[in-house]
């Protein structure tokens, strides 16, 4: 039996990851699953500072690399929107497909901060229980560890350029 493909993303906050997440899950009929609606039904109204993201994340990655897998293996495309920002981050999306020999695409949406303030200012309105982690001293907190993929990590990487 051949194994889904597994799909997830690389973008500065409010570049329009989750959003392309949604939309691809669609089109290939794809199972989608969300750091962010993960994290915050198992632990609610415990992230209120970048430290506490990082340590929740930590907890969720096991349990969700062996689901992952699991759906994988059974041929079932995954998108995943959690971030694949830092090198650290894309070495564990490396391990979960690479361990089951899945097929992979990182996309990588490429906007500038201008757009990605933006974005981020208008989801604080959309979505009031953000407003106190979607700030412009979070973007720039977050935006210091990013670091673009590189041809030499060795994924299928698709650039979306920006308001592409």
């Amino acid at each position: 039996m051949n194994k889904g493909a597994l799909t997830f993303f690389c973008g500065k906050m409010g570049a329009g990851k989750t959003t392309k997440s949604r939309e691809i899950s669609q089109e290939r009929n794809a199972v989608l699953l969300s750091e962010d609606d993960w994290l915050s039904s198992i632990y609610p109204n415990s992230i209120k500072t970048l430290e506490d993201y990082i340590e929740y994340s930590d907890r969720l990655k096991p349990q969700m690399k062996k689901l992952v897998q699991s759906i994988l293996v059974s041929g079932s495309d995954v998108v995943m929107d959690f971030p694949a920002n830092t090198i650290p981050q894309r070495e564990w999306f490396k391990s979960i497909f690479s361990e089951i020999q899945a097929p992979h695409e990182l996309i990588y949406i490429d906007q500038p901060n201008e757009i990605c303030l933006g974005q981020i200012a208008k989801r604080r309105i959309e979505q009031p229980q953000r407003a106190a982690t979607d700030t412009e001293e979070m973007f720039e907190m977050v935006t210091r560890y990013f670091v673009a993929p590189t041809p030499e990590e060795g994924f299928n990487t698709t650039v979306v350029e920006a308001n592409a």
